[in-house]
């Protein structure tokens, strides 16, 4: 009973100083687990939009593996199968498909 009597005094003097610190605390740990690696990734996916090149394989957002044949502005035409040939933003590429590869290989190991 004593020991409650205490903690409670103790708790009630430098409440709102440890709330600031503790709302600190909180905002980093967001910034460094959450929002920085999601800006990093971000940043590689544009890198990576933009240095496209002809004949790269790639996966688009909605799951379509292609060959790139054509590169443009904002648009990008790939061969989806023999003589088929579909043209996508540039933002709907999601990633080039060597890299889909090695990523599942890497997670059946």
């Amino acid at each position: 009973m004593n020991n409650l009597s205490i903690l409670l005094q103790v708790d009630g003097q430098g409440s709102g100083m440890s709330t600031i610190i503790m709302m600190v605390l909180l905002f980093v740990v967001f910034y460094f687990f959450m929002i920085r690696p999601q800006q990093k990734k971000a940043k590689d996916a544009r890198k990576f939009r933009e240095n496209l090149q002809k004949g790269a394989k790639v996966v688009t957002i909605g799951g379509i593996h292609g060959k790139v044949v054509e590169v443009n502005e904002k648009t990008v035409l790939m061969e989806v199968s023999d003589g088929v040939k579909m043209r996508f933003e540039k933002s709907a590429v999601a990633m080039d498909n060597s890299m889909q590869l090695t990523e599942e290989t890497a997670k059946s190991a």
